[in-house]
């Protein structure tokens, strides 16, 4: 008889493990379990999708940033996007302050659109890239788990047929064997089960084998095909670096476009753009500074303003240790004796420390360079004038003549406001001192007046006998 090579299962780890202790008499060779393998590349197709899955929602995160980081920067270009208030002040060219704020106009425009754009590069250009991919990964797993199946079905198919045989060879190889055998049916002889059996348990051994050869082909070229993955992997996270850092380039030369533009300005150049456009009307700087000296004001030269009388007194204190001390008095037109600690109107307010209403007053006799005012203090409030108590106040001048002048205008009561003044009086400037008890009204006595008409304010018809009195210098006030 001939020979007949068989073919050979290739062992796996599952047959090799189970070969032993799970065959029996009445079993064919067992097929090969692949299973394992199949679930676990399926498993780590899942793995590499949700992988993708993740960067997708990752790069997707990022074109709605983008969008909204677009509407951001419409919110900043809002607070540019109307000129500058009283832009006239301003040079108007673009190396001026309004060409300034064009440009940043312009840039932060360019921002919005540059947020936009890299919102659709991220959209049209990465995503869908990383959506074929899983598309991809998906594919591969239906095909495996599809290749599985089929190759499945047909080996169990095989391996069903051949413990059929297995089992038909037994049972008539057991009833050949008996005591009772009696005459075989041909087709149900032992020598024809055994080579039919043959014939089947080939065919699905081939049939595993052409699984196996199937499934080693699609677990060697997931090599390939993990590559695949991560090369377009790193395309895509190249192209985002590529995106972002195109945009970085340009916020940066944005940003240094308006620093430039401001670097430009010469620190003295709006100032003088506006000094030449409103010379007219802004200040002269050799313009000379007032002087008080040169001050007028209404009513300034007017008669109730001009003393009857003024300079310096010696005015005895209450107080009996303290004696006379000085001051700076005035007999007004309108009947007031004041008394002043000096006569500086410029350094602070002139207010008398102490003021007599004359015609309420009583005049003592004069005594040689001393008289006295009996009288109240009305410097002060209303309430303080009704509560004030009278005294007298002793004055010393500086010589007899002045002594006369200061008792004679004190006693002669308010002046007329239509009559003219006995005499002609020169007021000193301000700001010339006063020599001690001397006056700066200078009197002429040539003529004598009656005492009726000084206290009326009265002036007698001017003869040869009265000296004419200098003008007082309008400008000396």
């Amino acid at each position: 008889m001939y020979s007949v090579n068989l073919p050979h299962r290739i062992a796996t780890a599952n047959t090799v493990a189970t070969t032993n202790t799970s065959l029996s008499d009445d079993e064919g060779i067992p097929d090969s379990d692949m299973s394992g393998a199949t679930n676990i590349l399926l498993e780590r197709l899942q793995a590499w999708k949700h992988m993708c899955g993740y960067l997708e929602n990752y790069v997707t995160t990022m074109q709605k940033v983008q969008r909204s980081q677009s509407k951001e920067f419409e919110k900043v270009l809002k607070t540019v996007s109307e000129p500058l208030k009283e832009a006239h002040h301003f040079n108007q060219s673009k190396d001026g302050v309004t060409g300034l704020f064009d440009k940043l106009r312009t840039n932060t425009e360019g921002l919005v659109n540059l947020h936009l754009e890299t919102e659709k590069s991220l959209k049209t250009t990465v995503l869908p890239k990383l959506k074929r991919l899983r598309h991809g990964i998906k594919s591969k797993a239906k095909e495996i788990r599809h290749g599985a199946s089929k190759g499945s079905k047909q080996v169990d198919k095989a391996h069903s047929t051949t413990q059929k045989h297995i089992e038909m060879l037994g049972q008539y190889t057991a009833t050949f064997g008996s005591a009772t055998g009696g005459k075989l049916d041909s087709s149900h002889d032992p020598y024809l089960l055994c080579r039919g059996t043959n014939y089947r348990l080939n065919k699905q051994v081939t049939e595993e084998n052409n699984r196996l050869h199937e499934m080693l082909q699609v677990q060697n070229s997931f090599s390939q095909f993990e590559a695949h993955i991560l090369e377009t992997v790193r395309n895509v996270l190249i192209q985002i670096f590529q995106c972002m850092d195109a945009q970085t380039a340009q916020q940066r030369a944005a940003y240094a476009d308006v620093v430039g533009a401001a670097q430009k300005f010469h620190p003295g150049f709006e100032w003088l753009d506006f000094y030449l456009r409103n010379e007219s009307l802004l200040l002269n700087p050799n313009t000379a500074p007032r002087s008080i000296s040169n001050a007028t004001f209404p009513n300034q030269d007017h008669q109730a303003t001009k003393a009857l009388i003024e300079g310096t007194l010696e005015r005895k204190s209450r107080a009996v240790i303290r004696g006379y001390s000085y001051g700076y008095y005035a007999v007004s037109p309108a009947g007031y004796l004041h008394g002043f600690k000096d006569n500086d109107d410029y350094r602070h307010d002139p207010t008398p420390d102490i003021t007599l209403y004359l015609p309420e007053c009583t005049v003592g006799h004069l005594d040689g360079v001393k008289f006295s005012v009996k009288g109240k203090d009305v410097s002060g409030g209303r309430v303080c004038q009704v509560f004030a108590p009278s005294s007298e106040l002793s004055f010393k001048a500086y010589s007899k003549d002045e002594a006369e002048k200061w008792f004679r205008e004190s006693g002669s009561g308010p002046a007329s406001p239509t009559a003219s003044p006995t005499v002609s009086k020169v007021t000193r400037d301000v700001h010339e001192s006063f020599p001690l008890a001397q006056t700066s009204t200078e009197v002429s006595l040539t003529s004598p007046t009656p005492q009726s008409q000084q206290k009326e304010g009265l002036m007698a018809p001017q003869t040869e006998e009265v000296a004419a009195v200098p003008t007082p210098n309008p400008e000396i006030s």
